[in-house]
């Protein structure tokens, strides 16, 4: 565009009213949105970008942090482990609403279609990652968790509550009477100024991601998503809301050159795991924390860096699962770096590094200060999510929070009086300023600048010299963002989200200048103040806007704690008020001046634009339009079953698309039809659509009839999506599924192997233990025969399998010329029970060449007889590889009761592997 767009008249703004203002449509807001209009409520949905794909959660989520089952962890462990985490700074009763409202959020997306991972049995598999608590919830199927949450805000019970407002970006909530009262903004596509009347107002804008600049200096590359620019941050502040946290950072690990998370949480349930360079592994501290991240940094920094995440020890089925989530819904390009510089996980571990910083209350500490209702410290304002300082909440708690919200706002009507003339004007003023100066700087060098001096200045390690310096660059750069140009709505985005993130820059180097201690490692590392100082600084660090413009402080001491933690002791008191926070005189050659001020601009001259429009994207074909169009109109099933039938491949896929999306009455056995589709990729999505949505299809006897008809189809890929639908639905039986244990294709043969299990079908299982001639089919035997008889009284499963039957058929597994055959065998021993003549094997299994079989062999004996185990798990902490000696530990642990156990796991406690000296010393 070479005019640039008309300033429209402050007077000319689209007013829209509602009683339940959601800004953001990712996370928390779409959570907050669903649950207000539930309770009756008027909601209006606000997403600068589209709801169907905004927001952290577009791409899909790899697994839960955080996950409270039942039976699995208990919500008071959960809070104290967030505790420690915090270094004690936190308020136990928002974390306390994640830890006994996560299982029920589950619930509840489960209840929408999202797929969170379970076991043959049905039970959620929860995996251990961290040495204490049980809280990863595995999505191996994630990567369309917005689809489902999209889904469900197009109910037609839902688009009588909520309306969804795309390409709307607010700038400024509004307040008058001393609360909130709407917001204002304008349209990114079309430039149309907004404001809102509303009763109550959620922000849910997400973290700051973009305030550090990456190493590779681009913008957008950074490890949060990077269209969360500090939006909330800045509007709540400017609202007079607390924030508090700020000066605790998010700093994570990432691959090297490749602005990408590791993925420790997907990778380690699956075997892999941090080393240094000669392959130990160094981190201590037991919670992913500002003290994780500081060993992590020093060793990085030191002689035994790099730093790399192992995977090249797993086998190939784990590679290959592995492979299947990081490079699809972790990280799409993740595959194609590894690819360009001749990486495979299995030759190559992958090098780790640090990424920049940012802000975030959902994975650090830092946030809007928040109660347990989500309520901020101004009336009817809201926060939610990432946006909100409620520590290591992640996306579990993004969902409590946005539910809390949502339920609290719900109560509220719109707001009757007229909106604050004087802050209408100062938002018009912020948000088309660029258009006056088309052919200032453009937004990208100023950015670029803004960020560059974040990184040299306020990322850690801290000093109270370069903080004031850079209080000084945050101040000369108001004259640089008040002179950057734009042409376009886009633009006038771009120019806004600076603007947002200069704030944030200047919020995060007051915080850590007023913050005079070191806590939470390396988030909040002071050079100058090393130690941490609890006398002084056992508080939290609130900040806001005082009436005169300031940035002002408060110490506010730690709530008293309802869950005891050892070390900390949280007594509550007054508040210490702080003030402003002065950056220190720092040596010069001459007398310092004050820093600069930018001059006060002149009012903004007026003009008109269009009104708020929608996308205009067209589909390829005609048909394709029609039938896109007829998903907004929430289709019943016979309106889209001429589009499963069509001619062309592409509109058949499209429906099937359309068909998960809408959700009628009939899908499960249209879909389960659809895998017999002659085109592989219309029956990929169908097989793809029916694992996605299985949780939510209703088992009746039409959907039975078309999976059993799939298990026939040539395609492997419908006979395998087949099976596991039918057994999580419990539509199969013993002879149902034993038939598909002599399918010529691997995949097809785990599933019966998975489904075998649903029904406890140990004999059956038992028979095919040694006939199959995979390996990888032979060792989900062995994990199968362990998971028919746990928690079954004396090994006797519920098919009527004695112990004997599943014994003798792990005996012919440890016979196996396969390694791994052998190794999850000598595993599935330590579930089953390890009689004396398997027990024997099982020591001199600690001899084997293959470092699996002997980790094996120490798991099978946690459960053999003392006498035999312990000597032999004692010699076995001396073996050469660390998780051999990490699984003897873990096997000691079942004996702690004897003392010769107990002096063996002393002598582990200075073992050289991190983890090894952990569990020792956790079991003493």
């Amino acid at each position: 565009m070479d005019t640039p767009l008309q300033i429209p008249d402050l007077a000319d703004a689209d007013e829209l009213t509602c009683g339940v203002l959601v800004i953001g449509g990712g996370t928390a807001g779409t959570m907050a949105a669903l649950t207000a209009a539930e309770h009756g409520a008027d909601v209006l949905l606000l997403e600068k970008a589209h709801v169907r794909h905004s927001g952290a959660l577009a791409m899909g989520m790899d697994g839960v942090n955080n996950a409270v089952i039942p039976g699995r962890a208990e919500p008071d462990d959960y809070v104290a482990e967030i505790t420690r985490a915090n270094d004690g700074i936190v308020d136990q009763s928002t974390v306390h609403q994640t830890a006994t409202r996560g299982f029920n959020m589950v619930q509840r997306l489960e209840s929408y279609g999202v797929k969170f991972e379970k076991d043959e049995h049905g039970e959620y598999a929860v995996r251990q990652v961290h040495r204490s608590g049980s809280y990863v919830l595995p999505m191996p199927e994630g990567k369309d968790v917005k689809k489902v949450l999209y889904r469900q805000l197009r109910r037609r019970e839902m688009r009588e509550r909520i309306r969804i407002e795309n390409r709307v970006m607010p700038v400024r909530v509004l307040t008058a009477e001393g609360r909130a009262v709407g917001a204002v903004g304008f349209h990114t596509r079309t430039g149309a100024f907004v404001t809102v009347r509303a009763g109550a107002v959620i922000l849910a804008t997400g973290a700051c991601g973009r305030l550090g600049l990456p190493a590779s200096g681009y913008l957008y590359g950074t490890y949060e998503n990077p269209t969360n620019a500090g939006d909330g941050y800045a509007m709540a502040y400017h609202a007079g809301a607390e924030l508090t946290g700020i000066e605790c950072f998010q700093i994570n690990p990432l691959i090297k050159d490749y602005n990408g998370p590791a993925c420790a949480y997907v990778a380690n349930p699956f075997g892999g795991y941090q080393v240094n360079r000669h392959g130990e592994r160094f981190v201590d501290s037991d919670y992913w924390s500002g003290q994780m991240m500081a060993e992590f940094a020093a060793e990085v920094a030191g002689d035994r860096g790099p730093v790399y995440l192992k995977l090249s020890h797993l086998p190939e089925e784990s590679v290959s699962a592995l492979e299947s989530i990081l490079h699809s819904t972790e990280r799409p390009t993740r595959g194609t770096f590894h690819a360009g510089r001749g990486h495979d996980y299995r030759t190559h571990d992958v090098e780790m590094h640090i990424s920049e910083i940012g802000l975030c209350g959902g994975h650090s500490a830092s946030g809007v200060r928040v109660d347990d209702h989500a309520r901020t410290t101004v009336p009817r304002l809201y926060a939610a999510g990432d946006l909100a300082c409620v520590p290591h909440n992640y996306m579990i708690g993004a969902f409590v929070f946005g539910d809390l919200a949502g339920a609290d706002a719900s109560q509220y009507t719109p707001y009757a009086g007229g909106l604050p003339s004087h802050q209408l004007q100062e938002a018009h003023e912020l948000i088309y300023r660029p258009l006056r100066n088309p052919d200032g700087p453009p937004q990208p060098q100023v950015e670029y600048k803004l960020r560059r001096f974040v990184n040299d200045y306020v990322a850690p390690p801290k000093s109270g010299a370069r903080l004031s310096l850079a209080l000084e660059a945050f101040e000369r750069m108001r004259a640089d963002i008040a002179a950057m140009g734009a042409r376009t709505p886009h633009e006038l985005m771009r120019c806004a989200e600076v603007s947002f993130i200069r704030d944030c820059a200047e919020m995060a180097a007051r915080a850590s200048l007023a913050r005079t201690e070191s806590r939470w490692g390396l988030y909040h590392d002071r050079l100058d103040h090393p130690h941490r100082d609890d006398a002084s600084w056992f508080h939290h660090l609130d900040l806001r806007k005082s009436s005169t413009g300031a940035m002002e402080f408060t110490a506010r001491p730690v709530a008293p704690y309802r869950v005891p933690v050892d070390g900390f002791t949280a007594v509550g008191g007054p508040s210490r008020r702080l003030g402003e926070v002065r950056p220190e005189q720092v040596a010069t050659a001459g007398a310092r001046e004050a820093a600069p001020v930018a001059l006060r601009q002149e009012p903004a001259p007026t003009g008109t634009t269009a009104r708020p429009g929608t996308d205009t994207d067209t589909p390829a074909t005609p048909r394709l339009l029609e039938l896109l169009s007829l998903a907004e109109d929430e289709p019943r099933l016979r309106a889209l079953t001429p589009y499963l039938t069509d001619p062309e491949p592409t509109v058949r896929r499209t429906a099937v698309t359309v068909l998960t999306e809408t959700l009628p009455p009939g899908t499960g056995p249209a879909l389960a039809a659809t895998l017999a589709d002659p085109d592989a990729g219309v029956r990929a999505a169908a097989a793809a659509s029916l694992r996605e949505l299985v949780e939510t299809l209703a088992p009746e006897p039409a959907l039975r009839d078309g999976l059993v008809a799939a298990l026939s189809e040539p395609d492997p890929v419908a006979r395998a999506a087949a099976l596991d639908v039918l057994r999580v639905l419990r539509l199969g039986d013993t002879g149902l599924f034993t038939g598909s244990l002599s399918d010529a294709d691997i995949a097809v043969r785990i599933a019966a192997v998975r489904a075998l299990v649903s029904v406890d079908a140990a004999g059956e299982l038992a028979r095919a233990a040694t006939a199959d001639p995979s390996r990888e089919v032979r060792v989900a035997i062995a994990k199968a025969l362990a998971a028919v008889t746990a928690g079954q009284p004396d090994g006797i499963t519920p098919a009527g399998a004695g112990p004997d039957v599943v014994l003798s058929a792990l005996a012919g597994l440890i016979d196996d010329p396969d390694a791994l055959v052998r190794a999850a065998a000598y595993e599935a021993l330590g579930t089953t029970g390890c009689p004396a003549p398997l027990a024997a094997r099982a020591e001199a299994a600690l001899s084997d060449p293959a470092w699996q079989v002997r980790a094996g062999a120490g798991a099978a004996l946690s459960l053999a007889a003392p006498s035999l185990a312990v000597p032999a798990l004692a010699k076995a902490l001396a073996d050469p590889n660390a998780d051999v000696r990490k699984a003897a530990v873990a096997a000691l642990t079942r004996h702690r009761a004897t003392e010769d156990a107990r002096a063996a796991l002393a002598t582990a406690t200075s073992d050289p592997d991190a983890d090894v000296r952990a569990y020792a010393a956790r079991a003493l």
